[in-house]
């Protein structure tokens, strides 16, 4: 029984001749041949690192296979899918950790308590405790911050999905980086065996030469 050979110990034209009976040179493959020959061989490179695959790689060895760039295959403009109660989330949430909104905040605090308790003699609408502003303030925080938290929450999924991203292009880009070692290597090996063979034929001639100066000489 033929041993089955490692994809990391041959290169992708040996896992090719292995795979593809009749069709040793990679000329004589069809487009559709050729990529799902090369995924397959990018499937096994990784199952002898990773184990199982799970989805987001086979989805970047889909892409290399295909030769198709991983920052396009899944990130999509937020505007495509905010409704308008995420905008207003954000929206709320911006203003509500800014400056802004603090001075503000603090100059209708202040000017409250001047109008109710100073300007007015309190005997205003809300005369001291203040009893109507603590009920606004309330109300104000009860409904600021679960506004707040949604749109925590959905910053949490762009980041979620933003390192989800970052993975695949950095997974892409090693596998890539080795596969080109791998056709260095296979390069390098190539291009000594023809210099041995060079070298093998230059000594042949230099031994033939040798013997007819010999004969020459005699």
């Amino acid at each position: 029984m033929k041993q089955k050979t490692s994809p990391i110990e041959c290169s992708f034209s040996d896992y090719v001749k292995q795979h593809a009976p009749g069709k040793e040179d990679i000329s004589s493959l069809t487009s559709e041949e050729l990529i799902q020959l090369r995924k397959n061989y990018i499937d096994q490179l990784l199952q002898e690192d990773l184990g199982e695959l799970d989805e987001v790689t086979k989805l970047v060895a889909k892409s290399i296979s295909n030769r198709r760039i991983v920052s396009k295959l899944k990130l999509k403009p937020d505007n495509q899918r905010e409704s308008f109660g995420d905008r207003l989330a954000d929206k709320v949430a911006s203003f509500g950790g800014s400056w802004r909104f603090i001075i503000i905040f603090f100059a209708v605090l202040v000017g409250w308590m001047i109008l109710n308790a100073w300007w007015l003699s309190n005997k205003g609408f809300d005369p001291y405790p203040f009893i109507l502003l603590n009920l606004i303030l309330s109300c104000l925080a009860s409904i600021q911050a679960p506004i707040i938290m949604m749109s925590q929450n959905r910053q949490e999924d762009k980041d979620r999905e933003r390192a989800e991203h970052d993975y695949k292009v950095n997974l892409k880009a090693e596998i890539e980086i080795r596969m080109l070692h791998e056709k260095l290597d296979h390069l390098l090996l190539h291009q000594n065996k023809r210099l041995m063979e060079i070298q093998k034929v230059q000594m042949e001639m230099l031994e033939g030469i040798e013997k007819k100066i010999s004969t020459r000489i005699s």
